[in-house]
C-alpha cells in the first residue's frame, strides 16, 4: 500500500492531544494502537470507529464517548425490550420481553424463560408470561456445562537398544 507525504506527516503527528477534560484536568489523546484507533484519558481508553476520527475528533465528541458506558469486545449498547408487560405475581417485578441470542424470551430480571413456538411477542398475555416464568422456576437453575477434562498425553515407550550378537571367530584350518 502506498502512502502520500501528507498522510505520512499526519500519522507522525500522533498521538494527538484532543484537549483537557474539564472534570479532572487530564489530557485526552487520540492514538493509533495495536487494535485500531482509540482515545486515552489517564488509564481509561475507548475505541474509535474509524482511523479518520483520530484526526478530526473534537473535545466535545471525546467527552460524549467517555460519558457512555465502556463496551468490551463486540458488544453494542444494551437493546431496549421488545415489549413491557405487567408485574410478575411471584417475584413482584416487572416482566419484559427481550430478543436474545436464541430468540425472544420473557424475563423479570432474575428468571428468563424462552417463548414457545405458539407464543407471539405482540399477542402474549401477562398470565401466559408469568406461567412461562413459573415453569422455568420449577425446573430449577440452569446447570452449567463443565469443561471437558483433557486426557493426559500418552508417553511413548522407548525401544530397548538392540542386543549386539558377537560373531564367533572363524577357525583356521
Amino acid at each position: 500500500e502506498t502512502i502520500t507525504l501528507d498522510d505520512a506527516l499526519r500519522l507522525l503527528s500522533l498521538p494527538r492531544v484532543v484537549g483537557v477534560d474539564p472534570s479532572n484536568g487530564e489530557e485526552i489523546t487520540a492514538q493509533n494502537g495495536r487494535y485500531g484507533p482509540y482515545l486515552k484519558r489517564g488509564t481509561d481508553s475507548r475505541s474509535l470507529a474509524t482511523e479518520e476520527q483520530m484526526f478530526d475528533i473534537t473535545l466535545d465528541e471525546a467527552l460524549k464517548i467517555y460519558a457512555e458506558p465502556k463496551r468490551r469486545g463486540r458488544q453494542g449498547a444494551a437493546t431496549p425490550p421488545l415489549r413491557e408487560l405487567g408485574t410478575d405475581p411471584v417475584s413482584e417485578k416487572p416482566m419484559v420481553i427481550k430478543d436474545g441470542r436464541f430468540g425472544p424470551y420473557v424475563t423479570d430480571g432474575e428468571t428468563n424463560a424462552s417463548l414457545r413456538k405458539g407464543d407471539d411477542v405482540l399477542s402474549i398475555t401477562d398470565a401466559r408470561a408469568s406461567e412461562l416464568l413459573a415453569d422455568r422456576r420449577a425446573r430449577g437453575p440452569v446447570k452449567k456445562k463443565s469443561a471437558a477434562k483433557k486426557t493426559p498425553a500418552k508417553k511413548v515407550a522407548k525401544k530397548a537398544p538392540a542386543k549386539k550378537v558377537a560373531k564367533k571367530a572363524a577357525k583356521k584350518a
